[in-house]
């Protein structure tokens, strides 16, 4: 097949600062994976992007296509293809009508929104416990040169064609049900349940990264409704040959600790000469593997602790600590990271680290030593308990920069509150919306609050930096736009008539925004008829 042999180093579109990135077979200003990049970092340079739009009348909108109701998941952009991950209530493959609950990635033609070919996934027999009800696909694909990979909602990794079978030939799985041109040609797949033993909790929902001939996925290993964990010595990161599906490592240092689910997807970075596989994971810690392994296993290269020690978990999101849903972001050497929660059990105080990449093995802030006594249980929910005689200290080898909670006051609109986004940080500012809907401007390198602003609307997505504008979208579908500055100085608010739960990703001079509903192509100077109440 053909497809755009333009080699970027990935690092240069986020201005990271590491050694070296793989090279990926894109177009130069396409969005090949999660915010970009296997560093997360959802900035972008491309010029011409609009700041204004209206999706009513269609001015500045080069297209917009239906989807399913659910989208939680940013779409991908690649060698002239736009991958999104929903549910089947768009009904476009006849022989799979809109009554089946499906899981289903869309390809769909970039310059025109038009359908190339679906994939679809049926519902786990596990039921809502494993997965969810119309919640369809939640991840974003990672796509590179003829391959789109990405994990579905029965907890597989799947390496679909790009071209599906519109370039006249099977080139993988012989067992798929036809080969209609609107549907996916599979060359292979991975069972995490079946073939390690995962169970995640409501849905799988890893967005995957890779680096060479590697591919990098957390397997959604979880909690049950009754909190315990059923599968600890299933893995919650796996390493996979890119081309074959082979499983070369995994890890299950999280074990027992899981808090609830599992749902961070990972990042990737070379830093200091070290190849770093970094996971936020469901017992609250981070932890940066190598991305090699060590004789067929995962090899830790450090771990942080992202709450504090006397912090306790209980069940229904009451508890003062939290693991994460929002993705690790690289940036000049540093990981930035903040805790979440599941959305269903509301919203409290959060907690945003900066931490040094470099360091090597327990780099929390401070250190534990349990009483005798205390059981993994125990421990499991709170790490320090100065009752039962536990003992705190200081770590000298704690990898903390900064810890941002927000400006120290009770103040609701200056609170650091969990989170379900990630981070993005450009000329030394660092932005973060939060689940209450609060945006945080922080100063990148100290960790002090710049500016907020209430959105007045809960918020799932993260920011994406485009040049000297930042933009957030939020739960009543407005897209924020502001100035990239140590003041606060909103550019605009626009609204996409339907609910957004996804981020802003930035492609060939466009922005595309998927939204409840409808996927959308916003490109200046474009018009569209709009779309009809």
């Amino acid at each position: 097949m053909q497809f755009s042999k333009r080699i970027l180093t990935l690092a240069l579109l986020t201005g990271v600062v590491v050694s070296s990135v793989s090279h990926a077979q894109v177009g130069e200003k396409d969005s090949a994976q999660l915010m970009g990049s296997s560093h997360r970092n959802g900035v972008s340079e491309q010029e011409n992007i609009p700041e204004s739009w209206d999706v009513a009348s269609g001015e500045n909108v080069a297209w917009f296509s239906k989807i399913g109701t659910e989208a939680y998941g940013n779409p991908v952009i690649a060698n002239s293809r736009v991958f999104v991950g929903t549910n089947n209530e768009a009904a476009y493959v006849k022989r799979l009508p809109v009554t089946m609950d499906l899981g289903v990635l869309l390809a769909m033609n970039e310059k025109d929104g038009s359908l190339l070919w679906q994939h679809s996934n049926k519902k786990l027999d596990a039921g809502e416990e494993a997965d969810w009800p119309h919640q369809g696909v939640c991840c974003s694909p990672f796509a590179d040169g003829d391959r789109v990979w990405y994990v579905t909602n029965r907890c597989e990794v799947v390496c679909l064609d790009a071209d599906g079978f519109h370039d006249g030939t099977n080139d993988g799985v012989k067992s798929e049900p036809n080969e209609n041109k609107d549907e996916a040609d599979v060359l292979w797949s991975l069972d995490m349940r079946n073939k390690l033993g995962v169970k995640q909790l409501y849905m799988a929902t890893c967005s995957i990264t890779g680096a060479g001939d590697r591919l990098f996925v957390t397997t959604s290993n979880g909690a049950s409704l009754e909190g315990e964990v059923t599968a600890p010595e299933a893995p919650s990161l796996i390493c996979l040959n890119r081309d074959t599906g082979e499983v070369l490592w995994t890890d299950n240092s999280v074990g027992e600790g899981i808090l609830h689910g599992q749902w961070s997807s990972p990042a990737y970075a070379e830093i200091e000469g070290r190849k770093q596989v970094i996971f936020a994971a469901g017992d609250g810690w981070i932890y940066s593997f190598d991305a090699d392994g060590e004789g067929g296993k995962s090899k830790l290269l450090w771990k942080f602790d992202c709450n504090p020690k006397e912090s306790f978990y209980e069940e229904g999101g009451t508890g003062t600590r939290a693991y994460f849903i929002g993705t690790p972001v690289v940036h000049d050497n540093k990981v930035f990271a903040a805790v979440g929660e599941d959305p269903e059990y509301g919203d409290t105080q959060g907690h945003l680290w900066c931490i040094d990449a470099a360091k090597s093995g327990d780099v929390s802030p401070t250190l534990v030593t349990h009483a005798a006594g205390r059981s993994e249980a125990s421990i499991r929910f709170q790490a320090y308990n100065a009752e039962a005689g536990d003992k705190e200290v200081k770590n000298p080898n704690s990898a903390e920069v900064w810890h941002y909670m927000g400006d120290g006051s009770k103040d609701f609109e200056k609170i650091m509150h969990r989170t379900i986004g990630s981070v993005a940080i450009k000329d030394g500012l660092l932005f973060v919306a939060d689940f209450s809907g609060i945006f945080h401007c922080v100063d990148a390198e100290t960790g002090k609050q710049l500016w907020t602003e209430d959105m007045f609307s809960g918020c799932w997505g993260s920011p994406m930096i485009v040049k000297d504008r930042v933009y957030i979208a939020n739960v009543d579908g407005d897209i924020l736009i502001f100035e990239l500055s140590k003041e606060k100085n909103q550019i605009d608010v626009i609204n996409m008539e339907t609910s957004v739960l996804t981020s802003p990703v930035v492609a060939n001079n466009r922005i595309y925004v998927a939204g409840r509903g409808f996927l959308f192509a916003l490109e200046n100077g474009a018009e569209y008829k709009g779309i009809d109440d």
